[in-house]
C-alpha cells in the first residue's frame, strides 16, 4: 500500500514537471526506462532522477552498439551476430553510434551544470532520440536474427564433405 502511494505521489510530482517543461508522460518515460522504481526512495530533484536512469539505459545501447561495431573481446554470439550484419545495417549502427554520443555528450554537459531546465531539455531530447533508436536497433536485431539461418543453409548447400 506504501508503495502504491509512493507511486502516486511520484506521479503527482513529475505531472508538475511535465506540464511545466512539456515533458513526455510518466507512462511513456516509465515503459521506456523503468522509472517507478524512484518511487521508493527519497528525491529532492526528481529531473535529475529520471535523468539519470534514462542516461544508464542510453549508456548500455551505447555498449551493445559498440560491441557490434568494434566486437573485442565479447561474448561468442555477438561475433554471430556482427558476422551475419548486412552492410546497411552496419551503417545505420553507425549513426546510431553517433546518436547516443551525442546524447553521452550532452549528458556531461547537464551533469556538469545542473539547472532543472536543462535537465527537462536532456529528458524531452533523449526521449526522442531513444524513440528513433530502439526501433532501428529492433530492426537490426530481427534481421540478424534471420540472416544466420539464411547463412547456414546457403553453407550446408555448398559443403561437399
Amino acid at each position: 500500500m506504501e508503495k502504491e502511494n509512493n507511486l502516486k505521489k511520484l506521479e503527482k510530482e513529475y505531472l508538475k514537471l511535465q506540464k511545466k517543461y512539456s515533458l513526455p508522460t510518466f507512462n511513456e518515460l516509465n515503459e521506456n526506462f523503468g522509472i517507478e522504481k524512484i518511487s521508493t526512495d527519497e528525491i529532492k530533484l526528481l529531473l535529475r532522477t529520471i535523468r539519470n536512469f534514462i542516461s544508464e539505459k542510453l549508456a548500455n545501447y551505447m555498449r551493445i552498439v559498440e560491441n557490434l561495431l568494434n566486437p573485442v573481446n565479447v561474448p561468442m554470439f555477438v561475433y554471430s551476430i556482427v558476422k551475419n550484419l548486412e552492410e546497411k545495417n552496419k551503417e545505420n549502427l553507425k549513426e546510431i553510434y553517433k546518436e547516443l554520443t551525442e546524447i553521452e555528450m550532452n549528458l556531461i554537459e547537464v551533469d556538469l551544470d545542473y539547472s532543472e531546465k536543462k535537465e527537462a531539455e536532456f529528458i524531452k531530447n533523449s526521449f526522442e532520440s531513444w524513440r528513433k533508436i530502439k526501433k532501428q536497433i529492433l530492426e537490426i536485431i530481427k534481421k540478424a536474427k534471420e540472416n544466420p539461418k539464411e547463412k547456414t543453409e546457403k553453407n550446408n548447400k555448398n559443403y561437399f564433405g
